[in-house]
This record gives structure tokens, C-alpha cells and sequence, in this order.
């Protein structure tokens, strides 16, 4: 069965589903607020937060730096907004320590090579390339550097990129995420059965999904379908200012999406049709013919 190690758990197939609450920037630059998120991770169950890293100079194209846009900072640069909401060598020292203290793993997305050098000073477990990512070799081949297991997302990629991407990282620990990256999706673009046929084409990787939907039933059904890993970015309030907040979950929703997926496992079962001892009652008081076929 497919499965990697990540710290202390396996992730993949006869494990339980490990759940991702995306911090992603939703945290606009603010430790303060960064921790209320991790905490209303931790109480709904998550297995896991996640964050973005970026060096703003490497990831913005030098024709958009200087574009002015309206922020909660007031009317600055591109370039500027994206160092405001980067957080700080000193923020993640606090929140390594926090995360640690609290019981939760932390990982995040880089976007370039640097960021790959600045995470691994706080030598997390797992790396996450994000669907901008895919096709990013330069970005990659410094995450493979650290020998760290990558998760790869799928959106805006064709299965040739995802092929590519495979191939360059070769005999490697990966887990794959179905996604589509538009922010939020449409339910008719979330295409959640390449879940299945992913775990058909590559039945040695660990299968995932990461969903940007309103509402929590695709990535119930992601479940179903036999994800076994599920992200979704969560948030304090959906009307904050912030690009991905409108595709967030607010903490009471994670604490049911939490809830919901651990039902769903339960309820699976193995597929071997029995009678349940719970059932014999049932079978003498409603059963009124017991015998063998003639």
C-alpha cells in the first residue's frame, strides 16, 4: 500500500486520513492572528497547519512590482503588499516553538529556492509545492536537496506536467494532491474522480486532495473516493481581507469537516459483507423464513 512517513506518521493507504488546516497568508502578515489560526486548528482535530513562504523579489514579476494596489496598509506597491504579508525569521521561530508546544505539525509551501533554505532552518518534516510549483525545477530540485518527502498539487497542471515533475524528482517520497486552482472553484471544475484515477496510474504515491470549494461535501466525498489526505485553507472569517479567504473554512466549519471525515471512516469498514452480532435481534424478531433456499 502507499504510504510515506512524515515525523512520527505514515500518510497513505490504511492510515488514517491526515487533515490540513492551509494557513497560507490568511494570517496577513500578523503572528497575532496566525496563532488564533493555529488554535482553532487544534481544536478542530487537524493533524496539521500550513503555511506560504515567498522571497517577494523571486517571486513577483519585475513588471508587477511597482503596480500600485488598495491594501490594509494603504494604496502601496505589489512588491510592498507581498513583504507585508510575509512573516519573519523571529514569527516563525515563535511559531515553530508554539506549534511544538501545542502538539501540531507545521510545514509550509515555498514558492523559490530561498525559501526552501529559510524553511529548513526550522527543519520541518514535509515540504509542499504548490500547484505554481509544478513545473518550478529550480524549486524543486532544492526541496529534494533536503531529502524532506514533498507533497505535490495538481492544479493548473496537465497529467504530461505531473509526469514531468515525477519523473525529475524520480525514485523519491512524494504524495500527490488532485486540486483545481481557481479561488473559489466552481463544484462542476473540482473533477474529484482523478482521485481515483490517479490512485490507478500511480498506486505506490499517496493520494490526496486540496480543495478551494465553499462547503465541506467534496472534500467529504474526496474521502469516499479514497483520498488519504485532505487540505482545505482555513480562516478566522471568510470577509477578511485577504485573496483566499472566500475559499477558506472558518474554524466551527473545520471542527465539522474534522468530525465528519473521522465518521466516514468509521462507517467504511472493510468491504467483507458480514452479520453483525448487533444484527441477531433483529434477524429473530423480523425474519420469518430462516431457511436454506430449496
Amino acid at each position: 500500500m502507499a504510504k510515506v512517513k512524515v515525523g512520527n506518521k505514515y500518510i497513505g493507504d490504511g492510515q488514517p486520513v491526515y487533515i490540513i488546516a492551509e494557513i497560507g497568508i490568511n494570517h496577513n502578515g500578523s503572528l497575532e492572528i496566525a496563532k488564533k489560526i493555529i488554535d482553532g486548528a487544534i481544536a478542530a482535530g487537524c493533524n496539521a497547519v500550513k503555511f506560504q513562504k515567498r522571497t517577494p523579489e523571486l517571486c513577483v514579476p519585475k513588471d508587477q512590482w511597482n503596480i500600485e494596489r488598495d491594501t490594509p496598509w494603504g494604496r502601496i506597491t505589489y512588491l510592498e503588499y507581498r513583504h507585508k504579508v510575509e512573516l519573519s525569521f523571529e514569527d516563525y521561530l515563535e511559531i515553530d516553538r508554539y506549534c511544538y508546544e501545542k502538539g501540531i505539525e507545521w510545514f509550509a509551501s515555498p514558492w523559490d529556492e530561498e525559501a526552501v533554505h529559510f524553511l529548513e532552518q526550522f527543519n520541518p518534516h514535509i515540504y509542499k509545492a504548490a500547484s505554481a510549483s509544478l513545473t518550478d525545477f529550480t524549486m524543486l530540485e532544492a526541496i529534494k536537496k533536503t531529502g524532506k518527502p514533498i507533497m505535490i498539487s495538481t492544479g493548473m497542471s496537465t497529467l504530461e506536467e505531473l509526469d514531468g515533475a515525477l519523473d525529475f524528482m524520480g525514485d523519491y517520497p512524494i504524495l500527490i494532491a488532485q486540486s483545481t486552482s481557481t479561488y473559489p472553484c466552481k463544484l462542476e471544475e473540482l473533477n474529484l474522480n482523478v482521485i481515483k484515477s490517479y490512485k490507478e496510474k500511480y498506486p505506490h504515491i499517496p493520494i490526496g486532495y486540496s480543495g478551494h470549494e465553499t462547503g465541506l461535501a467534496p472534500s467529504l466525498a474526496a474521502v469516499v473516493l479514497g483520498a488519504t489526505f485532505i487540505e482545505r485553507h482555513i480562516t478566522l472569517d471568510r470577509a477578511m481581507w485577504g485573496t483566499d479567504q472566500a475559499a477558506s473554512v472558518e474554524v466551527q466549519g473545520m471542527s465539522r469537516l474534522v468530525k465528519d471525515i473521522r465518521d466516514i471512516e468509521k462507517s467504511l469498514g472493510d468491504g467483507i459483507k458480514k452479520v453483525y452480532d448487533s444484527e441477531l435481534g433483529s434477524i429473530k424478531k423480523l425474519r420469518r423464513i430462516k431457511s436454506e433456499p430449496v
